[in-house]
């Protein structure tokens, strides 16, 4: 690596770092090594490219792709733009059919980021914003992205006033090539959702969660 190929030093750098993250997750030590780069400069791209959405972190800090490359490589290949425009139709359907508050979360290091939501049209209601981060080691959302054995096994999570009192929530993940990106979510007061909501919503948000990721993948 390290060849410019293009006649622009920085762009084909920028390459050569999306190229090594192809493989696996990198520290910046082997990032640089692999890359053949100096160490200030993979660190400087790095972070220039997940300022851009197309680099992350994973849980250890790890540089790895990031979630923005789904929704160009969607693009790319006529398919949805964007996560968010793949999954509309099926969070409608989720609200509809549950009359709770949805929405859509993706992982950006050790948060979770809503990327759509869709709000119950009961007056008592849970509402987060489009672009609200939350941490991700409360709630049922940041349970699926985390992705551990037992709820990949499981198909789904459920929450019961982890991250807000008075609320519960049942999340689903939105699987692509065998990783988790995306979590689908119902959430609402525990009034309505009781606190086993995964009785009433697991159903509909697993199939919401398999909507989505035919969406994703164009059909």
């Amino acid at each position: 690596m390290g060849e410019s190929v293009s006649g622009v030093g920085v762009l084909d750098k920028a390459v050569d770092i999306l190229g090594a993250l192809e493989a696996r997750p990198r520290a910046l030590a082997e990032l640089a090594e692999v890359t053949g780069l100096p160490r200030a400069t993979a660190h400087r791209l790095a972070v220039a490219l997940e300022r851009h959405g197309l680099v992350g972190r994973d849980g250890a800090g790890r540089f790895v792709l990031g979630r923005r490359l789904v929704a160009l490589g969607s693009a790319a290949t006529g398919g949805p733009r964007s996560l968010g425009e793949a999954a509309a139709g099926a969070l409608a359907q989720l609200r509809d059919r549950t009359g709770e508050s949805v929405q859509l979360y993706v992982r950006d290091g050790d948060r979770r980021v809503c990327v759509a939501s869709l709000e119950s049209p009961h007056s008592l209601r849970t509402i987060v914003a489009v672009g609200a981060t939350l941490p991700m080691d409360k709630g049922s959302a940041g349970t699926v992205l985390a992705g551990g054995e037992e709820v990949l096994r499981a198909g789904w999570a459920q929450s019961v006033e982890e991250r807000e009192r008075g609320v519960a929530s049942v999340s689903a993940p939105v699987m692509l090539n065998g990783e988790v990106i995306a979590a689908v979510s119902v959430s609402g007061p525990i009034e309505r959702t009781s606190r086993t909501p995964g009785r009433r919503y697991a159903s509909a948000t697993l199939a919401a969660a398999r909507a989505v990721e035919e969406a994703m993948a164009g059909r």
